[in-house]
């Protein structure tokens, strides 16, 4: 049987939680049932945290809790992402095999009482829960309520990378295939310098703490290794699962906010049968609602613009910030229907019922401390309601003709230490040039340099400071079939073993861009540098030769007094552009405005400051989502049928504050009511 690529047995947008009823008695488990139909859920992940629960001494399963639970739901028409329970190991495994449990850098074992606290390398610890996998496989791989396999549990979150004994014997092997010869190894990791150069691959330890700054390609390799021994992991884990319960698609709930750069993710599209994230806004972040589009975006991008699935966010307060703010119902409400406007066709919450003890028992949930007699159940039921108005947005796609490129190996390489300036972090450029955009209502795709860009009319090319020949030669082939392809500092200056690419920067780039570089000029905090058209830019700058290229802006102060900021070389129906300093966030939406009207790019609907407009298609019809981030109505020139109420508007629509409309209109006939349908499981 093949594998399908989404949850079986679910209909339309799917609603629902993290359910952990092992921390519940059996009549609790009949009432959540019964609120779980009231509040239109429709799937629940189940059973991620129960290992303890499930196996209390080695060899020993209780499964008739998990039995019972498990035919409560399918009574209820309740689908189940059925989880492996191995995200934590229980206290018999750490304590008959201690040395299963993680070191950090500096060489201290993270013990047990958190979760997470196991080497991911380690054969004992892979042996117990490969077993543990095969045995749920075997009793639940083909009971009826299975819709999907939920792997283990944020991969990598807390331990994204093991300094362990066993960590340094797998280090080994993955080198041994990367390099075959450690000849080969010394070469790529320059290992002359420092008197590091290796006779056997046995003596190459992970590069823990050291006297001094470590090997900067060590360091860019043992990040490769450790993701990719978490990416294995879940794979054999999925090879477990699948032997006992074949077309049941498979998944894990990935974490990919912008301050994570623990694993490539990128990498792991061929080992999921489909996307799932979980994802937390800061609640100090006055931005955070970009964070969370761009994050979404993302996850729409890992996922090549199929659906995805957000596996978990809050329903209101988290319990791990300094201060944990409880979200309004606005909050609530914009943050669930912006991940369904980008490509979300599921979306759940940790978690189900709110815990009476443990680390996130002030962690909020649907049923709350207070119960059904609060605020929090009352919304949480309001939303899926409301969830259940957006079924025929499901299957429709999210198009856009702006990408930003997104490289995990870029992100490592460069931040790893003696930088030109350790004030350039990957992400906060990233982040910005979303951020212009998002602020027009310009959608953007979320691409990796290895994809396909041949539709993008705008791509834009953050901080790549990792690169190889193959992405020039992408991009200049964009650029050939008419793009508009932006290039910004500190792009193109290493190749893949992290080595220094001669002859001058932005090294890989330097032909697409018709420029030369000869030194790098950052800039000191506080430091601006001027430019002949008024703009103001921070952080870098450098001395630029142009070779093949137009000079369209010069810096008239600083370091580089009159040299060039920004250059456009024409290259056959489009153009490379280079931006040699980060711009401050006025004048960087400005140049990209430009970039767009370049390029024959617009919003796809226009909408007031603060006001977000996201459109999914489908062959039929158009989903306008709006979502109104202000304080204030607001007017937007949008009509068609409102999902959400079954309102129709006209040609402009009003928006109340903090609120949202999802309006329906027809691809090429007449406009036609929403379709309602309840969900009877």
């Amino acid at each position: 049987m093949s594998t399908a690529s989404w949850p079986l047995g679910v209909h339309g947008i799917s609603y629902g939680a993290d359910y952990n009823p092992e921390q519940w008695t059996p009549d609790v488990w009949r009432d959540d049932v019964r609120l779980m139909r009231e509040a239109n859920v429709d799937v629940v992940a189940l059973g991620v945290f129960a290992w303890s629960s499930l196996e209390p001494r080695r060899g020993e399963y209780t499964w008739e809790w998990l039995d019972e639970v498990i035919d409560l739901l399918h009574d209820g028409g309740i689908r189940v992402a059925l989880g492996t329970a191995t995200a934590s190991p229980p206290p018999w495994l750490t304590t008959q095999h201690p040395d299963i449990l993680p070191l950090d850098r500096e060489g201290r074992t993270l013990s047990p009482g958190g979760r997470q606290a196991y080497s991911v390398t380690h054969p004992a610890w892979r042996e117990a829960a490969l077993a543990l996998a095969t045995r749920i496989a075997q009793r639940y791989g083909r009971h009826p309520a299975i819709a999907a396999w939920h792997l283990d549990n944020e991969m990598a979150a807390h331990v994204s990378r093991d300094y362990s004994d066993a960590a340094a014997a797998a280090f080994q092997v993955w080198l041994r295939e990367r390099y075959a010869t450690v000849e080969t190894l010394n070469e790529a990791w320059a290992t002359t310098f420092w008197s590091q150069r290796y006779s056997d691959f046995a003596e190459v330890l992970p590069p823990r703490l050291a006297p001094t700054v470590t090997n900067p390609t060590h360091e860019l390799d043992f990040r490769r290794f450790s993701s990719e021994t978490w990416r294995r992991w879940c794979a054999e884990l999925a090879q477990t699962v699948r032997e006992h319960s074949q077309g049941v698609p498979i998944t894990t709930n990935l974490v990919p906010m912008t301050g994570s750069d623990a694993l490539d993710l990128f990498r792991w599209r061929d080992t999921l049968d489909f996307v799932a994230i979980d994802h937390y806004t800061i609640a100090a972040d006055p931005d955070r609602h970009i964070e969370l589009a761009l994050v979404a975006d993302l996850a729409r991008g890992l996922a090549l613009g199929a659906p995805w699935m957000l596996a978990e966010h809050a329903p209101s307060a988290v319990n791990w910030q300094p201060v944990n703010v409880p979200k309004s119902a606005g909050d609530s409400l914009l943050g669930t229907l912006a991940h369904v406007a980008r490509g979300a066709d599921a979306a759940m919450f940790f978690q189900w019922r709110q815990s009476l003890g443990g680390v996130e028992r002030f962690h909020s949930a649907m049923v709350p401390h207070a119960g059904t007699n609060s605020v929090g159940w009352r919304r949480a039921r309001e939303l899926g309601g409301l969830i259940e108005t957006l079924d025929e947005v499901r299957g429709s796609r999210v198009t856009a003709r702006v990408a930003i490129l997104w490289d995990y190996e870029a992100w490592w390489a460069c931040e790893l230490p003696s930088s030109p300036s350790s004030e350039v972090r990957y992400i906060d450029h990233l982040r910005a040039l979303y951020s212009a955009l998002w602020r027009q209502n310009v959608t953007v795709d979320v691409r990796h340099p290895s994809d396909d860009l041949a539709d993008y009319a705008v791509v834009l090319v953050p901080t790549l400071t990792l690169a190889d020949p193959a992405t020039a030669a992408t991009l200049s082939a964009a650029a050939g079939a008419g793009a508009q392809i932006l290039v910004t500092y500190f792009s193109g200056i290493v190749d893949l073993d992290g080595r220094v690419v001669p002859g001058g920067y932005p090294g890989i780039f330097r032909d697409l861009l018709g420029i030369r570089v000869d030194e790098f000029a950052p800039l000191l905090a506080g430091e601006p540098v001027g430019m002949d058209d008024g703009s103001a830019g921070r952080l870098w700058s450098e001395r630029i030769e142009v070779t093949d290229a137009e000079v369209l802006r010069r810096f008239t102060s600083g370091p580089v007094l009159g040299g060039a900021a920004l250059t456009r070389r024409s290259v056959g129906r489009g153009a490379a552009w280079y931006l040699a300093t980060r711009l401050d966030d006025d004048d960087l939406e400005r140049l990209l405005l430009h970039l767009c009207s370049v390029a024959g790019v617009a919003a796809d609907q226009p909408a007031p400051s603060g006001v977000e407009t996201i459109v999914r298609r489908d062959a039929d019809a158009e989903f306008v989502f709006v979502l109104n981030h202000t304080d204030a109505p607001q007017s937007v020139e949008v009509g068609g049928t409102d999902l959400l109420t079954g309102n129709v508007h006209g040609e402009s629509s009003i928006v109340p504050a903090h609120h949202a409309l999802v309006l329906r209109r027809p691809r090429g006939r007449s406009q036609e009511p929403p379709v309602r349908r309840r969900r009877d499981g």
